[in-house]
């Protein structure tokens, strides 16, 4: 089994727990604090790697860090994915929880880049406008690139919408030089 697919079941026992304590979305916070940290902070991930420690003193250390921040129930899953060796898994299983959250939602995350800042009424006819294409709640990341010029670049996993200008104008030129050549 693929770490992918064995992230998503840990995801979805994850998931399950969150709904019966009722705090689907402070787990995701949780899991996602642990992912960033082990991607970032290189004494976390040595630590959680380390097979010099027991699974129960990682456990441990790991409770006593996480101390009152983090439900019980949550720390059982911690533990149970330790002393299954998974624990390298954690961002695996903290990117398929969010990718679960949002399915349960009917949100999808929509990359946007955009020549010039938007001001909020924009930002929210465009969050409307993309919520009506796609059919779900739309959660626009927005990123600045003035090269091109105008009009908007939409990303949604593999799918890439371009209505930027330079696009357009690159088209342009392209169908008039063709006029041209003949």
């Amino acid at each position: 089994m693929n770490d992918e697919r064995i992230g998503r079941n840990y995801a979805e026992a994850l998931l399950t727990l969150a709904r019966k304590d009722g705090e689907q979305e402070e787990w995701g916070a949780l899991i996602d604090a642990i992912s960033v940290g082990m991607r970032e902070d290189h004494t976390l991930r040595t630590f959680l790697e380390s097979p010099k420690l027991s699974s129960a003193r990682k456990i441990q250390i790991l409770e006593k860090a996480l101390g009152r921040r983090a439900p019980k129930l949550f720390l059982r899953f911690l533990e149970t994915v330790i002393m299954k060796r998974r624990q390298m898994l954690i961002p695996e299983i903290a990117s398929e929880y969010r990718m679960l959250i949002d399915e349960s939602e009917d949100r999808v995350h929509v990359n946007v880049t955009v020549a010039r800042e938007l001001a909020e009424p924009e930002r929210d006819a465009l969050s409307r406008q993309l919520g009506r294409l796609f059919g779900k709640r739309v959660v626009p990341h927005i990123s600045l690139n003035p090269a091109i010029l105008g009009g908007v670049i939409v990303k949604v996993g593999d799918t890439v919408m371009d209505g930027s200008v330079r696009r357009r104008l690159a088209a342009l030129r392209h169908r008039m030089l063709s006029t041209v050549t003949r």
